[in-house]
């Protein structure tokens, strides 16, 4: 770090005007920060600092009256960073790592080479930033997903307990296809030998240990939800097919949901977007496009599930997605996406579902 301070003190800063084009791209990682600055479109100028927000905002200040933007790559940093200069009214954005354009052909890579990449080209607006949540909706958004977390190793849980039974040659329970109190009591009851019956028990008491933080956090949520958003809330569940789980993983993954222009953006946002191959005249819908969080799609067609069964317009029209395709699973996942894109209307107009023909 004392090597990197005495880098920095050492620096030629040239005299930088409003009339000068700056822009600062950074990589950013755990321990330290590569940052190149390029000046009217000249050869980068690069330095490393210690990973700290103080530390940027220093190396920052000669170039402030002609800084146009500084940007960095989304990542496992997160984007505290982004919010102490935006405090310093300093124009950051924090970029998409996918949209990033990358070469045809393979290249070096290097901390220094990707920060000289972003600099250029931020200044040749080549790149695509992604919204900086509020530390509240972050930290919904944290909450969200170690529910999402303690949900799978529930799930995970119960898989290890039903191959434990199928291993040893033991019966399942009647009942524990949805573990029913009275399977869950068999399973403690079961008879076996001494040794196979700690292992189980050890299984069991883990689940149960999972269960109960699973309602420790359901309740939390319940609880912040109905401090921050209760409106909207209660607006998302007026969609049939939408519990209070789909409606918090809709409002903590997609916050600030006026940030997005159209449907297309909204449902490329989650993955729920088809991947578009067009040639001359013909034009396929590939396999969906990649993004967004797997959990929060895989809850949108729990969800349309539910939807097409309650709702006679849904099912109308999943029978006729279905008659095009060929296929249920394409259906239900294209009404997954309608579901999404109804939701995304609803909170941005601030409308209750009606039940009338989807507005995708």
């Amino acid at each position: 770090m004392g090597k990197n301070s005495k880098r920095q003190s050492k620096r030629k800063v040239p005299e930088v005007t409003r009339r000068d084009q700056v822009f600062v791209g950074l990589d950013v990682h755990k321990r330290d920060i590569h940052a190149a600055v390029r000046i009217n479109g000249g050869e980068p100028v690069t330095t490393v600092m210690p990973a700290k927000a103080e530390a940027v905002l220093a190396y920052l200040k000669p170039y402030r009256p002609g800084l146009k933007k500084v940007v960095y790559e989304a990542g496992p940093t997160g984007y505290s960073l982004a919010r102490a200069l935006r405090e310093e009214q300093i124009p950051v954005e924090v970029i998409a790592p996918g949209k990033i354009p990358r070469p045809a052909v393979r290249e070096s890579k290097s901390d220094r080479l990707d920060c000289r990449k972003l600099a250029e080209y931020a200044e040749k607006g080549l790149l695509k930033p992604v919204a900086v949540p509020t530390p509240e909706e972050e930290a919904l958004r944290q909450m969200a997903r170690v529910r999402e977390s303690f949900s799978n190793q529930r799930r995970h849980q119960k898989q290890q307990i039903k191959s434990f039974l199928l291993y040893h040659g033991l019966p399942e329970p009647p009942g524990l296809s949805h573990w029913s109190r009275e399977a869950v009591v068999e399973l403690r009851n079961m008879p076996m030998s001494d040794l196979l019956r700690f292992s189980l028990d050890q299984l069991m008491d883990m689940l149960v240990m999972i269960e109960a933080r699973l309602a420790e956090v359901d309740a939390k949520l319940a609880e912040v939800l109905k401090t921050l958003h209760p409106k909207e809330v209660k607006r998302l569940r007026t969609h049939p097919g939408v519990g209070p789980v789909i409606a918090t993983s809709v409002l903590a993954e997609l916050y600030q949901p006026q940030r997005f222009d159209n449907s297309r953006e909204i449902a490329a946002y989650v993955g729920l977007a088809p991947r578009v191959m067009q040639s001359g005249q013909t034009r396929k819908e590939g396999p969906l496009m990649r993004g967004g969080r797997a959990a929060l799609r895989s809850k949108l067609v729990e969800g349309a599930l539910v939807w097409v069964h309650h709702d006679p317009f849904a099912r109308k029209k999943f029978n006729k997605l279905f008659r095009s395709t060929g296929s249920a699973k394409k259906a239900i996942v294209a009404m997954a996406r309608r579901m999404l894109v109804n939701l995304w209307i609803m909170l941005t107009r601030a409308e209750d579902y009606r039940p009338a023909p989807c507005r995708a």
